[in-house]
């Protein structure tokens, strides 16, 4: 008898571990949903996994919101964000896509990063910024082509498209700034 009610336990057990298994897969969904919409991203996770991808912005958002939660720059992206349809999101995908895509051309054909031409992709760079998230005067634009190099994260990005790409749009970006006196 010892034996079989040692099989039921072990069968009892695994089923519970099973379940216990699932609930966690569940709860961590709800926790990245809740991410998500504290963040101002009101899609489904598949609309997000379409637009996205495998990258998962709310993943960076407790960090982003202790550096910036205070400032108006971070309530004005909140604001616009939350607005956002999925439509919204897939335009500022494909415009992103775009501009990444010129930036890698211009690095490819070996146009220096300061000559008009990634300058001028820099500048709508900013102003995509500045249609979609928040207000991206020059002198900001410009701190933020320092960040792609300064933060690994952003070089890995930029260096996933082309090697050297973080660099390029840094010293596009700080350029076009320069230029329009930021």
């Amino acid at each position: 008898m010892g034996g079989r009610r040692v099989l039921r336990l072990r069968r009892q057990h695994r089923l519970l571990r099973d379940r216990l298994e699932a609930t966690s897969a569940m709860v961590a969904a709800v926790e990245k949903e809740m991410e998500a919409r504290q963040m101002g991203i009101s899609l489904t996770p598949e609309e997000r996994f379409e637009v996205f991808g495998d990258w998962l912005p709310e993943e960076y958002a407790a960090e982003a919101e202790e550096r910036w939660g205070d400032t108006e720059v971070w309530a004005q992206s909140q604001r616009r964000t939350a607005a956002m349809t999925k439509e919204d999101w897939l335009r500022v995908k494909a415009e992103t896509d775009d501009l990444e895509g010129r930036f890698a051309a211009a690095l490819a054909a070996g146009t220096p990063a300061d000559d008009p031409g990634p300058m001028d992709v820099a500048e709508e760079h900013r102003q995509h910024i500045t249609r979609w998230f928040y207000d991206c005067p020059p002198g900001m634009h410009a701190g933020l082509g320092e960040m792609y190099v300064a933060d690994e994260r952003f070089t890995a990005y930029y260096e996933r498209i082309a090697p050297g790409l973080a660099q390029y749009v840094s010293t596009a970006v700080r350029a076009n700034a320069a230029r329009q006196g930021g």
